[in-house]
């Protein structure tokens, strides 16, 4: 009998909004939730990737003043009971310097890094040292790809693959069939595939399907957002998301 393999899921959260202590306690509670990984964002002004839930959750934690210390202490409460990723955009790796941040994630116990506008290219003279360190750098596929690409991109890929439902921003929620570039992906690599963009408790099942799990951001921060909801309830209702949708992908 074939030995069933769990998929995991990986949630988004945008550091410092609505604030830090709420970052915190909701962390820790996606993880007693049954969170795998948790992808902490770093608030940046110009979130090219990502579409307007997020694009608007990172300007309210850099209006209330969020700085790049605070992720660093944020994430040294967290990683220690969840796996974390730090999510952000190349910018600031750029100007502060790989090393720099290779430091403060070990410092922290963060495990690695999601750069979303870091292609393969440009991304290579940064590798060897981050895995040097231990630590990850993901790789992202879309289905754009063509299978020489894909194998390029997969052929060093550590921890998991980011593979990009669609073409375009995140929660905009539309669709393709993905099952033949998640074919091509495991023809390469052993490597876990998770797919992102567009994925709720509504999709999670179908966006699942062929892969090890799926990464999970603008469901759980449209209830960060909702402000009719106190920091207790949002907290109570984005575990309670997580749970449906790992056990939406495990059914």
């Amino acid at each position: 009998m074939k030995e069933y393999k769990v998929k995991n899921l990986v949630a988004y959260i945008t550091t410092g909004f609505p604030s830090l202590e709420f970052t915190v306690d909701a962390a820790l509670a996606l993880a007693e939730a049954g969170v795998d990984t948790l992808e902490l964002g770093m608030p940046f002004s110009d979130p090219v990737a990502d579409g307007p839930v997020i694009e608007k959750a990172n300007l309210k934690a850099l209006e209330k003043g969020f700085k790049l210390d605070h992720l660093f202490d944020v994430s040294a409460k967290i990683a220690p009971h969840i796996d974390t990723l730090w999510m952000g955009y190349f910018n600031p790796f750029y100007h502060r310097g790989m090393d720099y941040f290779i430091t403060q994630a070990n410092k922290a116990g963060v495990n690695g890094f999601i750069i979303p506008d870091l292609p393969l290219e440009e991304a290579r003279p940064y590798k060897p040292a981050i895995e040097a360190a231990g630590l990850n750098l993901i790789d992202f596929i879309a289905p754009t790809d063509s299978k020489a690409r894909i194998e390029e991109i997969v052929k060093d890929a550590k921890k998991f693959i980011y593979l990009v439902a669609y073409a375009g921003i995140t929660g905009a929620g539309k669709s393709e069939d993905l099952q033949p570039v998640i074919t091509d992906i495991k023809s390469f690599t052993d490597t876990p595939v998770y797919v992102g963009f567009g994925v709720d408790q509504n999709t999670a099942k179908e966006k699942a399907e062929g892969a090890d799990g799926v990464i999970v951001g603008s469901a759980f921060v449209k209830v960060l957002l909702d402000e009719s909801l106190n920091d207790t309830q949002k907290i109570s209702r984005i575990a309670t998301l997580a749970k449906e949708i790992k056990e939406k992908i495990n059914s």
